[in-house]
């Protein structure tokens, strides 16, 4: 591996010696350092990889980035031109992989047999937000807490022209995101096809007409994605049934929509399509976000209730007919019909047509298993996203993307999930970081925790907006009141978690977090105020009291 990193901040040939010995100083390491052409070059990198180099150079004050890192060797993996990497996907993962490989010096073999983008813009995150917001403004128009003295009035929905506009706007993104970047990136080669693992280094890929091509690789990155589980309850298949692809691609709004699942898809397309205009009734196995804390799901079920979405809990279908355009559900809570069945049970991983088993890849339950430096079980392939045991995330499938390429290309980069937000575009949203009381309580954690919940009537911008109904919480370690996690179900809930997470990052207590200076009138200020009762009640204080 030669190894190039551009310096800047050197004044001298003095800096660039103390430098060079200070990289020399390291194990096995072997390198020559230029003030004249502002570089380092390492012929021998030893074992400390790629960023232990950067930081060496760092520690002593001056600036370093990663120019170039080729591998030459003698065989045929590799060459002149750098490692030659094969992503699978072109999803959220997949290209943070792609475009941070080409960054470190590799060259990219993408492998796509879809659309490219992968789920998130194109039948994910940017339509079903798109749709979320067309429905908000809906409901706005129809009633709000000013309505005596803002007269409301129901809004006209034409869907095809909301779906256009949907559409215009996934096309614009896929385009300047993704299709453009991979056209104007001479070192990433786009191959259309199914790509599946010959062996530990090979892939054959065959294209839509039946054409087979290998690809040999000096590393591999899966970035495959995922897909809407279906269960398996009779007669569903025959039916025409929605998945949240089909949904978020109609061009119509059923009177009466039927939705199995209870989760973050389920809840989210569920309360869109009542704002736009259809009769819900949600089929949840156990209750609405059962994986929360319980105050969390009773929170959105009294919310959901309030705009007639109907929540049946601990209900299941036993059979399904679809017969004179109408579906008919058996249930434990009596027969149900309706125009339109949506099913949004969970997703399931795209691997079952990747060969892992063959090459050794281990799985569970078609979960790619991968350290938190995203290898899998096999040297020199990683993976990151939907296709892994991660959370489902696509913004962990990125961060996890890129770090995959650092380590692929020779550095030591690592996922952590310790403080990782999540986030439900309900209405109120649901926002969550950290440990949950439960989680923190249980057996295999051991922490003793205090808790404080808020209520949004305590928070001076919930009481402005007139819209009160929500928490914040806080849960704490109770000997050094270290936060531990923050749940909140709130209007703003997803603008205030990163604060949350900042301060798990940081390690502070609740008492350091009651002490901040935050903006008055703001929702993140309910952080504060929720710190603020492990100690007093805020009931007793004035409106901005610090």
């Amino acid at each position: 591996m030669r190894t190039t990193i551009t310096i800047t901040g050197m004044t001298c040939t003095s800096c660039a010696g103390s430098i060079q010995a200070a990289l020399n100083a390291l194990p096995g390491v072997e390198t020559d350092v230029s003030y004249d052409q502002s570089r380092a070059v390492i012929t021998r990198p030893g074992e400390v990889g790629t960023e232990r180099l950067l930081e060496t150079i760092r520690a002593k004050g001056y600036g370093a980035e990663l120019t170039q890192a080729t591998e030459r060797a003698s065989s045929d993996r590799g060459s002149e031109q750098g490692l030659h990497i094969a992503v699978i996907g072109s999803g959220g993962s997949a290209m943070a992989a792609a475009l941070k490989s080409v960054e470190r010096g590799g060259r990219v073999t993408l492998i796509e047999q879809g659309t490219i983008g992968g789920t998130c813009v194109n039948i994910g995150c940017v339509p079903s937000k798109i749709m979320i917001r067309a429905a908000n403004i809906a409901h706005v128009r129809r009633t709000t807490p000013f309505d005596e003295g803002i007269a409301a009035a129901e809004p006209s929905i034409d869907r095809p022209r909301l779906l256009a506009q949907q559409q215009a706007r996934v096309d614009e993104l896929r385009h300047a995101k993704y299709e453009g970047i991979l056209d104007d990136n001479p070192a990433i080669t786009v191959l259309r096809g199914e790509g599946g693992f010959t062996d530990a280094n090979t892939l054959t890929v065959t294209g839509a007409d039946g054409t087979e091509s290998e690809v040999h690789f000096d590393r591999a990155f899966i970035g495959t994605g995922a897909r809407p589980t279906i269960p398996p309850v009779p007669g569903l298949s025959d039916t025409p049934y929605w998945t949240s692809t089909t949904a978020l691609a109609s061009d119509t709004i059923p009177d009466r929509l039927v939705v199995i699942g209870a989760s973050v898809v389920a809840v989210e397309l569920a309360q869109a399509f009542a704002r736009l205009g259809s009769e819900v009734t949600i089929l949840a196995r156990s209750r609405l976000l059962s994986r929360e804390d319980p105050a969390v799901g009773e929170a959105i079920e009294t919310a959901f209730k309030a705009e007639g979405i109907k929540v049946l809990n601990d209900t299941q279908a036993s059979q399904i007919r679809y017969a004179n355009e109408e579906f008919v559900l058996d249930t434990n809570a009596g027969e149900l019909r309706a125009d339109r069945l949506l099913v949004a049970v969970g997703r399931t991983p795209n691997t079952d047509r990747l060969n892992l088993e063959a090459i050794g890849v281990e799985t569970a339950r078609g979960s790619i298993l991968v350290d938190d430096c995203l290898r899998t079980t096999v040297p020199d392939i990683y993976a990151a996203g939907d296709c892994t045991d991660q959370p489902q995330f696509v913004y962990v499938a990125a961060a996890g993307g890129s770090r995959a390429a650092v380590n692929m290309t020779g550095g030591n980069a690592r996922l952590d999930l310790s403080a990782m937000p999540e986030v439900v575009f309900t209405d109120p949203q649901i926002a969550t970081v950290g440990l949950s009381e439960a989680e923190a309580d249980a057996e295999a954690r051991g922490y003793v925790t205090d808790s404080r919940t808020l209520t949004l009537d305590n928070v001076p911008r919930a009481l402005v907006n007139f819209d009160t109904g929500g928490f914040i919480k806080l849960v704490a370690e109770r000997e050094s009141g270290r936060l531990l996690g923050v749940q909140s179900v709130a209007g703003e809930a997803g603008e205030l978690i990163q604060t949350a997470v900042m301060a798990l990052r940081a390690g502070m207590t609740v008492n350091e977090i009651a002490d901040e200076l935050f903006p008055y009138l703001t929702m993140v200020e309910g952080l504060k105020l929720c710190a603020q009762t492990f100690t007093k009640d805020v009931k007793q204080l004035s409106c901005c009291a610090g």
